[in-house]
C-alpha cells in the first residue's frame, strides 16, 4: 500500500487557561501536525509539540523540516515499510525529536489503520487503563486549593503540582493539599530543574507525611550526580524527566553504580516517538526502573499515541497525559476514553481518533 499524498500545517490554539512553571508562563501552544495519505484513501496523521528549553526544537524548525524534500520523498514509498522510514528519519534529523515523532505517530497512525488494528494491539497491549495526573501551576495556597478542588469535582484522583520557585510556598501547598484530600487525592510534583540538593531534602522531609508518589527533576541538567547524596529510598521516588532524552542517556543512567532515579519520565517529543520510547522503556525494564508517560500541551494526536505504547510496556506505573486537556481547541476528537480520571484506548484502528471537519 503506497503513499501518494504529505500534507504539513501549523496551528496556534490558546490554552484555556495559562499556567506557571519555575520559569515561565505560557498562554498557547504551537502546533504541527502531518497528514500521510495512502492510495487506498486512509489517512495517518502526527503532530509535534517539541519544547524549545529542552531539546532545542521550535515547533516552527518542525515544521521547516516537515516541508523538506526528504519528506516529501515519503510519496511513494509502501507504508508497510513505516520502520524502515522512521529509522531514516532519525537519521536524517538527527538533533530534532519534534520532527522525528511527528513522522513516527502519523506513520503509525497510517500502518494500523491499514491494518485494521489499534497500535497498541500491534505492540501488545499490557495494561488496560490508569488514571492520569493534572497538572496544577505554580500559584498561590488559596488558587492551589481552587484549581484542586475542580479537579477533584471532576473525578480526577491525581493532582500534579509545580513547584521550584520557592521551597517554603511548595511544602504549605503540598500539606495545605493532603489535609484536605487526605486519602482522596494522590499528589506528585514537578519541580522543572528548581531546588537546589538542600531545597530537595528540605521539601522531602518537611512533606513525608504526604506520601508524595513523585517528584520529577528537581535537580538542574548536569547536577544529577549530587543526588547521591541522598539515601536510596529518597531516590527511588526521583523521576528524570529533563536529564533524560533518549536510550544512551536512560542507559547512563540506569548503569550507575548507585541509581540517581527510580522513575523514568517519557515523552515523544523528547525521545522521537514510539520507537524511541521503546528503546528506553525497555532499558529501564531491565534495569528495574518504573516508567511515568508525561507530555507538553499537545493536540489528543500525540497524547493518544503516547497512551498507546504506554499501555504496551508492562513497567508503566504512572501517566500523566493531560497535556490535551488545556486545549481550547484540537485538530481531531476521541482517541482515548476519559472515566473518572482514568484513560482508556477506544480499540479504533490507528490512534482512534477522528478529524474535526
Amino acid at each position: 500500500m503506497k503513499i501518494t499524498a504529505i500534507r504539513t500545517y501549523e496551528k496556534s490554539m490558546a490554552l484555556k487557561k495559562p499556567y506557571t512553571i519555575s520559569f515561565h508562563t505560557f498562554s498557547s501552544v504551537d502546533l504541527v501536525f502531518l497528514e500521510i495519505e495512502l492510495e487506498n484513501g486512509l489517512v495517518g496523521i502526527g503532530s509535534g509539540s517539541p519544547a524549545e528549553y529542552v531539546v532545542g526544537e521550535t515547533t516552527q524548525r518542525t515544521a521547516i523540516n516537515l516541508k523538506t524534500e526528504f519528506v516529501e520523498n515519503f510519496i511513494g514509498r509502501d507504508i508497510r515499510h513505516f520502520q524502515q522510514i522512521i529509522y531514516e528519519t532519525s537519521q536524517h534529523f538527527p538533533h530534532f525529536p519534534g520532527t522525528q515523532a511527528t513522522v513516527d505517530i502519523a506513520l503509525h497512525d497510517a500502518f494500523c489503520k491499514f491494518l485494521g488494528i489499534p497500535v497498541v494491539s500491534f505492540y501488545g497491549q499490557k495494561i488496560k487503563s490508569l488514571p492520569t495526573s493534572v497538572t496544577i501551576g505554580i500559584k498561590n495556597v488559596t488558587d492551589t486549593l481552587e484549581e484542586a478542588e475542580g479537579y477533584y469535582q471532576l473525578g480526577f484522583k491525581i493532582l500534579k503540582v509545580k513547584t521550584g520557585m520557592n521551597v517554603s510556598e511548595d511544602i504549605e501547598r503540598v500539606l495545605k493539599l493532603n489535609e484536605i484530600y487526605k486519602n482522596k487525592l494522590s499528589i506528585r510534583v514537578d519541580a522543572n530543574q528548581g531546588y537546589t540538593l538542600k531545597d530537595l531534602k528540605n521539601f522531602i522531609a518537611a512533606t513525608e507525611v504526604a506520601n508524595v508518589e513523585l517528584i520529577e527533576q528537581p535537580l538542574l541538567v548536569g547536577k544529577e550526580e549530587i543526588l547521591l547524596k541522598l539515601e536510596t529510598s529518597s531516590r527511588q521516588i526521583l523521576c528524570a524527566d529533563e536529564s533524560l532524552h533518549d536510550a544512551q542517556s536512560a542507559l547512563k543512567y540506569a548503569t550507575s553504580e548507585k541509581k540517581l532515579f527510580g522513575i523514568y519520565n517519557i515523552k515523544l517529543m523528547k525521545c522521537g516517538g514510539l520507537i524511541g520510547a521503546l528503546e528506553i522503556a525497555n532499558i529501564a525494564r531491565t534495569a528495574n526502573i518504573k516508567l511515568f508517560w508525561g507530555c507538553n500541551d499537545e493536540s489528543i494526536v500525540s497524547i493518544t499515541a503516547a497512551l498507546h505504547i504506554a499501555y504496551a510496556c508492562e513497567n508503566t506505573r504512572f501517566i500523566d497525559l493531560d497535556g490535551s486537556f488545556d486545549l481550547a481547541e484540537d485538530l481531531v476528537s476521541g482517541g482515548f476514553v476519559l472515566e473518572n480520571g482514568f484513560m482508556k484506548i477506544n480499540g479504533q484502528p490507528g490512534f482512534g481518533f477522528r478529524k474535526i471537519v
